[in-house]
């Protein structure tokens, strides 16, 4: 197509007045109505398996069955767990503040007496995670992000060599925003490398631990059971949550990590707090049942998402195959998937798109402090908008980066 061709099709597509997001991972009203029952399972049985009361104070590292049911969900012993209230952001915020605070199991200091606290960030990553650094004031380096996970030839000398390096984020299971997962070379790699830094941490967000797209569950080795077996116990802290599971805004969070690193947690919970929702633990587990049950409940999910999904790569291959414009990633779960365009061009791409009524997640916003060093990647999340409303947005995105590329 000519620029002039390019342009055209770009004014018709705007002058259609369309109104669509793209920006988050959020899961749409059919998603949260499969979790209606949720707001009637605890009527009046409200004690936990121990004979708490969970309308009083008190637990404040979860019930005993919720702290089963989760330890299931990410193979961790129920004694390796700290159930939560609705955020796992929340509990990895505060477990970064903790150790910024009070020395973690293993190290000699709290962080914030050390001259520089860095951390590794895989790229592209999730923007609430170096979100979290900003914030901290901890400075953030970047690591290649693969379809195995981290890129472990270039993690594995910047720990070795750097003791400012404490941390790690990685998103094992359909990460945002590739949906990488992370392969067993890896897994193990991860627990045995040489750290300079004696209490280096890795946050093992695995927020999409059972959130497949396809028939079977995605199966990865246990991280905490390959720090152990490597002799690095204390290595990993774990995170996940039912956030996209049941209620978004009203699920359960929990995190888990060796007896060392939760008794450390529960020791300054105790001060944090009196105790979480435990009405919401209790109504999960009786909801969900157990792994069978989230499993069966993720099917239901994945019957309104997949469709959606398979717009987004159908539109993309239409508009865009064999142009040597755009590549693609092609996820077996999670919530998003990423477009790389030309370089230099991914800012461009948004703007268009919002003022033809596309809303996408800023050009940027999957590198550290939002800057992508060669403006070419955009994160897609097609949960929320109908497939109809999908099919719209993508013939407008693509439009976006075919008239971006031609200048």
């Amino acid at each position: 197509m000519s620029h002039s061709d390019l342009q055209r099709r770009y004014d018709e597509l705007r002058g259609l007045g369309l109104s669509l997001d793209m920006t988050r991972g959020k899961p749409c009203s059919a998603q949260l109505d499969l979790s209606a029952e949720l707001l009637t399972t605890v009527t009046g049985d409200v004690r936990a398996t121990d004979g708490t009361d969970c309308r009083n104070y008190g637990g404040v590292d979860g019930l005993p069955e919720a702290k089963a049911f989760f330890a299931g969900m990410v193979g961790v012993a129920p004694n390796e767990v700290v159930v939560g209230g609705n955020s796992s952001l929340s509990l990895m915020y505060d477990t970064v503040v903790r150790c910024l605070l009070h020395t973690p199991p293993g190290g000699d200091k709290p962080w914030r007496q050390l001259p520089k606290i860095r951390w590794a960030c895989p790229v592209p990553g999730y923007d609430r995670h170096f979100g979290v650094c900003e914030n901290l004031g901890i400075e953030m380096t970047t690591v290649p992000m693969t379809d195995d996970g981290p890129d472990m030839d270039a993690l594995e000398p910047l720990v070795a060599a750097d003791a400012s390096v404490r941390g790690l984020w990685v998103v094992p299971r359909f990460s945002n925003p590739t949906g990488a997962v992370v392969s067993p070379d890896v897994v193990r790699r991860l627990a045995r490398m040489r750290t300079a830094a004696p209490d280096f941490r890795i946050v093992w967000d695995d927020a999409y631990a059972v959130h497949v797209l396809g028939a079977e569950p995605v199966e990865i080795p246990s991280i905490l059971a390959a720090c152990k077996e490597a002799g690095n116990p204390d290595r990993v802290f774990l995170f996940g949550s039912t956030s996209k599971i049941t209620f978004a805004g009203a699920g359960v969070a929990f995190m888990a990590g060796s007896e060392a690193n939760m008794a450390w947690t529960r020791k300054h919970l105790s001060i944090q707090t009196i105790g979480p929702d435990k009405l919401n633990q209790l109504r999960h587990v009786r909801f969900l049942g157990d792994l069978a049950g989230i499993r069966a409940h993720m099917q239901r999910h994945a019957a309104i998402l997949r469709p959606k999904f398979e717009r987004v790569l159908s539109v993309l291959e239409e508009e865009l195959g064999g142009s040597g414009l755009a590549t693609w990633t092609r996820p077996r779960g999670g919530y998003f998937m990423t477009l790389w365009v030309p370089a230099g061009t991914a800012a461009r791409v948004v703007k268009l798109a919002k003022d033809a009524g596309v809303a996408l997640t800023p050009a940027g916003a999957t590198y550290p402090y939002g800057k992508d060093p060669d403006d070419r990647v955009l994160r897609l999340a097609p949960s929320f908008p109908t497939v109809e409303e999908i099919e719209q947005a993508m013939r407008v995105v693509a439009a976006c980066v075919r008239l971006a590329a031609a200048g």
